[in-house]
């Protein structure tokens, strides 16, 4: 029953990060091509001050489009990224990390709250970094490690509504990440590659089947974790 929740959720709400309207729309209409229903909201993250009318656009949609009142699964994964030594970042860059690292995870999910059925999942995306140490990484890998000790807390007090919250932290993906570093880059990829257990840089897919995994019924046991799905980086 909880995968069929978890299929249910992700192609009845899709909501969308700052930008990639057109790829977010894109996957609307595969979805519904496909025979399912889904909808697109936009947020920008850093915007603390758009969180209540947000939350109100979800409810509204979930009335009109879906004839609920609930959504089961939230998965807090907008983020940045930031290259920049300990001894050379700046105020703005580290205050721009917190609006989107942090602070939107604290405080777009309590604003959600009364939205998320009891019984559902929060899955809060960290990184390999908060383990392992490169130079340039001090500000992200410090939110990043942040989230981490907030899940903890929110699959505390939000364990007497049986709602359970994890952490995921992705190692390196070919993705547009960081200006697609890993992806378009070969000496990147390599390095990558060479320092993971499993001889290659991650792929998406390898972090939608991490995803699909902690919503499946079987994972209902499992809450306040820290899931690494990196391929053993730095093992």
């Amino acid at each position: 029953m909880q995968q069929a929740r978890a299929e249910q959720f992700f192609q009845r709400l899709h909501m969308l990060g700052h930008g990639g309207a057109r790829q977010a729309q894109a996957v609307v209409e595969q979805i519904e091509a496909s025979g399912g229903r889904a909808a697109m909201l936009q947020l920008d993250v850093s915007q603390s001050g758009c969180f209540n009318a947000f939350v109100g656009q979800v409810a509204t949609l979930l009335k009109d489009v879906f004839a609920q009142d609930h959504f089961n699964f939230l998965i807090n994964n907008a983020g940045i990224g930031a290259h920049a030594s300990f001894a050379d970042t700046t105020e703005e860059q580290f205050d721009h990390l917190v609006a989107i690292h942090f602070k939107a995870p604290f405080f777009l999910t309590q604003k959600l709250l009364p939205l998320i059925s009891d019984g559902g999942r929060v899955i809060n995306i960290s990184s390999g970094l908060a383990r392992f140490s490169l130079p340039g990484y001090s500000a992200y890998a410090s939110m990043k490690g942040a989230v981490e000790v907030l899940s903890r807390y929110q699959a505390k007090e939000l364990g007497p509504r049986a709602i359970t919250v994890n952490t995921l932290a992705p190692g390196a993906i070919a993705t547009d990440f960081s200006g697609g570093a890993v992806r378009d880059n070969p000496d990147v990829n390599a390095m990558v590659a060479n320092n993971t257990a499993l001889g290659r840089a991650g792929l998406p897919d390898d972090i939608g089947g991490a995803i699909s995994s902690l919503l499946a019924d079987g994972s209902h046991w499992i809450t306040g974790q820290r899931i690494e799905a990196s391929g053993s980086m730095f093992l």
